[in-house]
């Protein structure tokens, strides 16, 4: 899982799982093309996607196309974000807001240390 982040905290490869995401099945040259750096360059981020299990590839006669693998970012989504679910964070956004809007009043406060009141501030 630590190749999958590493691989996803480059905004380059997430901008190379977005085009594979709108149009799979590119070779090199189509990722390529609009992206200002070198074909050597695009070749290695797409090996760092590989080893991360996040893009496959398949042959086709002399062509290597290349597709995203949304398997593991949805392995993320139910490992990690489902826990944040919208129900649990509304939950959450409630009792914070009830909380905070509780009168604390500090016109009496109790001297937790002594165990009596303390009008002295």
């Amino acid at each position: 899982m630590d190749l999958m982040f590493k691989a996803l905290a480059d905004e380059t490869r997430r901008e190379l799982l977005d085009r594979l995401l709108t149009h799979p099945g590119q070779t090199l040259s189509e990722l390529c093309a609009d992206l200002k750096m070198s074909r050597q360059s695009v070749s290695k981020h797409l090996k760092i996607l590989q080893q991360a299990e996040l893009v496959t590839v398949q042959w086709r006669g002399r062509n290597k196309l290349h597709f995203l693998n949304p398997v593991p970012i949805a392995d993320i989504g139910r490992r990690w974000l489902d826990k944040f679910s919208a129900s649990k964070m509304d939950a959450i956004h409630n009792l914070r807001v009830a909380v905070e809007s509780t009168d604390h009043s500090t016109d009496h406060k109790t001297d937790h240390y002594r165990g009596r009141d303390n009008d002295d501030g």
